[in-house]
């Protein structure tokens, strides 16, 4: 494969985790716009969150397995332009209805369902194309691009709504064509060379997978979720501390939120290019960052000054950035090419759960306790520290093996 072909295709790949990433976190500045123009109570504006939420979860674990049963790529294309099209719909129904929140309601559903064919199956799709060191570079990619989207959506979604509100409705459909034109391109899928087995067969498959190697499995799952969860939480935390203590809100908002995503995105992207196919070295780094994060959430109880708490912040995304890709490479290498979508998209799925309970959650124990908060974070991370220790079973000989920790490889 020529090289710029190359980078082409892993620019297209790195393209798609955008769409899903950029689904909440570009709507968060303009729902005070929002809440006045249509005079909706605060539930109601957290519904466009949560039905797009509901709907990706839903639908993850579905187009994962229809993507094993078909292909990546046919999967991906629809679902981007179901997501664009949801956009479309969401905003022409502002700008044109009085009563346009049910509209937006059905548009952000389907933008969900388009969401849950993004992230997770690029992964897949990432395993598929790429193979040892060079998987594990790309997946720290695209970790690194969903880490970016995260960076710029709020920042994103802040310039985009001095135009008009609604017009970040308009914004996801004209990404979503970049993405499509890039996936169309560049993105080349090997032809199967033999019919997919029967959904019984299918299933019998996954269910040997999770029966022998269900307990690290599930930890990998685990440690996923935990990330996504302690990083969205505590940046909600953060977005009203900077709001009501330092009265900081708008585009410099946005600016400091970025740092610890910025810092998470970096080191996904470093961690990726290293790792290689060294297991060992995967499951060390998940230990190690989840320690990271388990002082770093510690120490947390005790600041309150901005500056410090957002360098010791970093912290805790330095072992969020040492985790994903590692997790990441692991859980792609779990099972063959056949199921791998099922697999990873069960994995986005539960990581998307992380993502939206970590705000209401990280509420009520804030209700409860500012230390408390802090330190059941620290007590999660240090349990993931030690299940990952403990069930992730990777010898040093295993270090250079092409496949994940497994006793049987599910081709």
């Amino acid at each position: 494969m020529a090289s710029n072909n190359k980078g082409m295709m892993i620019t297209a790949i790195g393209s798609i985790p955008l769409i899903m990433t950029l689904g909440n976190s570009m709507l968060i500045p303009i729902f005070p716009q929002m809440k006045t123009a249509l005079k909706l109570s605060q539930f109601q504006v957290s519904l466009t969150i949560t039905v797009f939420s509901i709907a990706a979860a839903i639908f993850i674990p579905i187009l994962g397995y229809l993507s094993d049963r078909f292909s990546r790529k046919i999967i991906i294309l629809p679902a981007l332009i179901l997501y664009g099209i949801g956009g479309l719909l969401a905003g022409f129904a502002a700008s044109a209805f009085n009563n346009a929140f049910a509209w937006i309601l059905i548009g952000r559903t389907l933008q969900g369902i388009g969401a849950a064919g993004t992230a997770p199956i690029a992964m897949a799709l990432t395993a598929d194309l790429f193979k040892g060191g060079e998987r594990s570079k790309v997946l720290g990619i695209v970790e690194a691009s969903n880490g970016l989207g995260k960076v710029l959506s709020p920042i994103i979604g802040s310039l985009v709504g001095l135009i008009v509100w609604y017009a970040v409705f308009f914004a996801f459909p004209a990404i979503c064509v970049v993405s499509i034109i890039l996936t169309w391109i560049f993105i080349k899928e090997k032809r199967h060379r033999q019919a997919p087995p029967p959904f019984r067969k299918y299933m019998r498959g996954l269910l040997s997978v999770f029966k022998y190697e269900g307990r690290w499995l599930l930890t990998t799952y685990l440690a996923g979720a935990t990330c996504l969860f302690t990083l969205f939480g505590i940046l909600f935390y953060l977005s009203d501390v900077l709001e009501k203590d330092y009265k900081i809100d708008g585009v410099i908002k946005g600016l400091i939120l970025a740092i610890p995503l910025l810092v998470m995105g970096i080191t996904s992207y470093i961690t990726g290019s290293k790792i290689g196919k060294n297991l060992f070295i995967m499951k060390r780094l998940t230990v190690l960052g989840f320690l990271l994060m388990t002082l770093s959430y510690s120490l947390l109880s005790f600041i309150e000054r901005l500056v410090p708490f957002l360098l010791v912040l970093a912290i805790s995304s330095v072992g969020t950035g040492l985790i994903l890709p590692s997790i990441n490479s692991l859980i792609t290498g779990s099972v063959g090419k056949e199921r791998r979508g099922f697999v990873t998209s069960l994995y986005g799925s539960v990581r998307f759960i992380g993502v939206a309970v970590g705000p209401p959650i990280m509420t009520r124990l804030l209700d409860w306790s500012r230390p408390g908060m802090f330190y059941a974070l620290a007590a999660l991370t240090l349990l993931c520290a030690l299940l990952a220790l403990t069930l992730i079973h990777v010898k040093k000989s295993d270090g250079e093996k092409k496949h994940a920790p497994f006793r049987y490889n599910y081709v």
